[in-house]
């Protein structure tokens, strides 16, 4: 797909509105490229639906007419001045209707997202960030070679698996070592330390999932792996366990092994596998005020356990959501994918999954196509999907599964951050991904659910889209901050009734997801939480990720009782804030009947014989900590299960 001159005109407008720079120094969007990335990332978007509804935007962004429509004036946004052309734009971030907001929202992120990883030196001198490292140039060699596809191919096998990230990856590892002939089809490539760089460019262009990118309703920003390994390349090392009591829960839906052996087991061999460890807990900047405002509160702050191996916990680990360039990483591309490719397994990159194809009733293998459109089909015993909680969902859509079940009860952890403004250099890109967690609010109902806090390295571009934007110069100047920012991460184990995951009429996944008034509130507490750290810990100014301003400075300006007012009365609605998913989770639920869940607790869909789910889409409700380990342990225990059935 390809954008127009006209429409690309306009894009830079919008993206100069957004990012003028400061006039002198620091150059606006249209001079660094910003613009031509922006539209770059949106032609990789595979939803035919959402380009077209770019492409019309930009026809009509300026005319008078959408001019009216937006402001109630018959201006075009070209005749306006840059404080004008802010105003339009600020009438959407406030308004009352929820799709203006929205719209707001994803313009913000399509121009701020790409100026922040083109501007270069200039942008980033201000926030004393230092820019991507570079390729190394003594990276080892690829220890994995794909296979690609060049011509209608067919394939024979013991077991096809569809996705290789945390599940599918692991799913893999475990069923070839049993001595089964097993096939991995993965959408998108294979990167490894001699590509990354620590460059957000990259990392945006290849790393993560196009699309969907957020939730219908413009809620909640969707953030997925792509590629060889999934989310575990990208991912931030973080490796909990599954807690006790959500364990307990999702035994009480149906799946007992949860509370047995079985799958302690599992967790001890996952963990096992992946080296995890809390050796490599050498607190960053962010960490170490995370823990010491917490530490004031009286609050309970632990060592993050770790996947790693030499991990410098410096420099180049807070470049790590955009691939380990060390290689310390225990991604399943280092570990499960090893395995598996070690014993004969034939993993395929740049190869789609259509449909799972039946006959006499069971799951016989799996139609395909590759990126040049080459089709693709694999016949096997069986079929595990561990594409993801949109991707499963919408693959069992497309199959043809009637359960009603197959994309309710998705599970997303929505999260956002508080920002504590700090005199001291906190440089957010720098030290261990993350290395400490403080859990004093995980149960703010009785019922194991409320805030987990953390911190995230933020890099530029990743980090605007939770800086709010009030107009082109005070984002700049907020943005310039960064570098003394506390961002404390605020984590909401979300509860029903959840989101939903249902296919367009081109089998594309559509996203929907609302909180319900309990999640809100305990996000609300959430913020309040957060606040209370960054101030025991001496933020001279504390905000929130609204678009419009909410803030206090302690012994200054308002109190914490203000800024919890200030927050309600805000609310937490559809495009109110920077709300973002990194744990997407629950929409293929694995449980004890057909009609409560999608698939039964060996993993198999109720509906077709021979189709296994092993990825977080069936987690039967959200595991309320990053869930890494409980993906490939429940991957772990579903493999080994489907191994001795085979076998």
């Amino acid at each position: 797909m390809t954008f127009t001159p006209a429409q690309l005109e306009t894009m830079r407008l919008i993206a100069d509105t957004f990012a003028p720079g400061d006039g002198k120094d620091v150059p606006p969007a249209s001079a660094v490229g910003a613009p031509e990335l922006a539209l770059e990332l949106a032609a990789k978007n595979p939803r035919e639906a959402d380009r077209k509804v770019l492409q019309l935007l930009l026809d009509k962004w300026d005319t008078k007419a959408l001019g009216f429509a937006l402001t109630g004036k018959p201006r075009r946004f070209s005749t306006l001045g840059q404080r004008e052309r802010e105003d339009v734009l600020l009438s959407l971030s406030d308004s009352r209707i929820g799709a203006k907001r929205a719209l707001f929202q994803a313009l913000k992120g399509a121009a701020l997202g790409p100026y922040y990883i083109t501007g270069g030196a200039p942008v980033w001198k201000a926030m004393g960030y230092s820019g991507p490292l570079g390729v190394r140039t003594d990276a080892p060699p690829r220890p994995i070679t794909p296979l690609t596809v060049n011509a209608e191919t067919t394939l024979e096998c013991d077991v096809v698996v569809v996705g290789s990230g945390a599940g599918g990856g692991t799913v893999a590892g475990v069923l070839a070592k049993a001595g089964l002939d097993v096939v991995v089809l993965e959408t998108g490539e294979y990167h490894d330390e001699s590509d990354f760089a620590g460059d957000e460019h990259m990392g945006f262009t290849r790393l993560y999932a196009a699309a969907p990118q957020a939730t219908a309703e413009g809620q909640i920003m969707l953030v997925a792996g792509s590629g060889l390994g999934g989310g575990t390349v990208v991912n931030y090392t973080t490796s909990f366990r599954t807690p006790d009591h959500v364990r307990a829960e999702w035994a009480a839906l149906g799946a007992r092994q949860f509370a047995e052996q079985e799958y302690t087991d599992a967790l001890d061999a996952v963990c096992a596998r992946l080296g995890v460890n809390t050796d490599h807990d050498l607190t960053a900047p962010r960490d170490a005020i995370l823990e010491r405002g917490a530490k004031a509160l009286g609050w309970n702050v632990a060592a993050m356990p770790r996947n790693v191996q030499g991990c410098d916990m410096g420099i180049e680990c807070g470049r790590c959501g955009m691939g380990c360039r060390l290689g310390a990483k225990q991604s399943v591309t280092k570990t499960w994918l090893q395995d598996a490719y070690d014993e004969g397994a034939r993993i395929y990159t740049g190869v789609r999954a259509m449909t799972v194809t039946q006959s006499n009733g069971r799951a016989d293998g799996v139609a395909a196509v590759s990126a040049d459109g080459h089709r693709v089909t694999v016949k096997a015993r069986a079929v595990v999907a561990a594409a993801g909680a949109i991707q499963t969902p919408a693959l069992l859509q497309r199959s043809g599964l009637g359960n009603a079940n197959i994309g309710r009860y998705l599970r997303l952890h929505p999260a956002t951050a508080i920002w504590g403004l700090m005199e001291e250099r906190v440089d957010p890109w720098v030290g261990a991904m993350q290395s400490r967690y403080v859990n004093a609010l995980t149960d703010l109902d009785g019922h194991g659910y409320g805030i987990l806090y953390e911190t995230a390295p933020l890099t530029p571009a990743f980090g605007s889209g939770f800086v709010n934007w009030r107009g082109g110069l005070d984002h700049l100047r907020r943005m310039g901050e960064l570098g003394h920012m506390l961002g404390v991460a605020v984590i909401l184990r979300d509860r029903d009734p959840g989101g939903t995951v249902k296919v367009d009429k081109t089998g594309e996944p559509v996203v929907r997801y609302k909180l319900s008034a309990r999640d809100s509130d305990h996000l609300i507490q959430g913020f309040v939480g957060a606040a209370k750290i960054a101030e025991a810990a001496g933020a001279k100014r504390i905000q929130t990720t609204h678009h419009r301003d909410v803030s206090y400075e302690p012994g200054k300006r308002g109190s914490l009782e203000t800024f919890e007012a200030d927050i309600r009365r805000e609310t937490v609605k559809p495009a109110k804030l920077a709300l973002a998913a990194l744990h997407i989770m629950g929409s293929v639920r694995m449980g004890g009947a057909a009609t409560t869940s999608a698939v039964d607790p060996d993993g198999q869909t109720w509906d077709l014989e021979g189709l296994y789910v092993a990825d977080a889409s069936c987690f039967p409700t959200s595991s309320g900590v990053n869930p890494m380990i409980s993906i490939e342990s429940i991957a772990y225990m579903t493999a080994k299960r489907l191994a001795a059935r085979l076998t």
